[in-house]
This record gives structure tokens, C-alpha cells and sequence, in this order.
């Protein structure tokens, strides 16, 4: 596909879908058509706005705002480390254990596997949590 300057571009749901941050294109048309989504800063709602390598897409997906630079079209939607190579992540998701406050307590944490609680932990369990008296 190429703009009337000759230029080489792709719609922005197809990419979305090819580079694997949606499981469906028309998840990834509904996303873009409800406004949420900015190509270089400037907010879209067209499925069909065509981006070419260079452009900067901001979108939410999840609990999280995606910040990426498009490096390459995509030809296909392929295995995931393909789909990686088509974006820069400028802003990832941070990990999940710097998310969590240090000063808030923790919820108790049974080790896996060691079975269902005895009737004592339950108790100690309820009474950490402040439900129990």
C-alpha cells in the first residue's frame, strides 16, 4: 500500500494485529476506532490511517499505556520474536515486582504444592488479614 506521494505504508489495524498486541484485526480496528489511539501525537479513529516505519503509536492495552516507534511493516503476522522486531518499545510496562509498594503489607502466601490449610493455619490466616476474632 503506498500514499499518493509513493510513499510504503499499512493500515494501522493490520499492523496492530501483525505485531501481536491483539489477538483479532477487528480487536484491533474496535481499539482504533474508539479514539484511544495516537499515531505521532495526533489522536485517530480511522482503521484504515495508513503508518510507515518511523511513526509513534500510543495506545492502552490492558492496565497499560504502550508507547512504540514502528520499525518495519509487517508482511505477515508471524511467531511472536518476529512480531518483536517490527517495534521499539520506548516506554515498557514496568516489572511486576518494582509495582508493588514496599510499605503495604503483603497478603500471606501458602508455599505451592503444600496443600489445603489445616483448620489452625485458616484461623492464622484470618486473623493476619483482620477478618477473623
Amino acid at each position: 500500500m503506498s500514499d499518493a506521494m509513493g510513499q510504503p505504508g499499512q493500515r494501522i489495524d493490520r499492523w496492530l494485529w501483525c505485531a501481536r498486541f491483539l489477538k483479532s484485526r477487528s480487536l484491533a480496528a474496535t481499539l482504533v476506532q474508539s479514539g484511544r489511539v495516537r499515531v505521532n501525537g495526533e489522536r485517530i479513529s480511522k482503521a484504515s490511517r495508513a503508518i510507515r516505519p518511523g511513526d509513534a503509536l500510543t495506545f492502552p492495552l490492558g492496565p497499560h499505556i504502550r508507547v512504540v516507534k514502528v520499525l518495519f511493516l509487517a508482511e505477515r503476522r508471524g511467531p511472536a520474536p518476529e512480531a518483536q522486531s517490527l517495534y521499539e518499545d520506548l516506554d515498557p510496562p514496568a516489572p511486576l515486582s518494582s509495582r508493588s509498594d514496599p510499605s503495604e503489607p503483603q497478603a500471606p502466601m501458602r508455599e505451592p504444592g503444600s496443600g489445603r490449610p489445616t483448620k489452625k493455619e485458616r484461623r492464622q490466616t484470618e486473623m493476619l488479614r483482620g477478618n477473623g476474632g
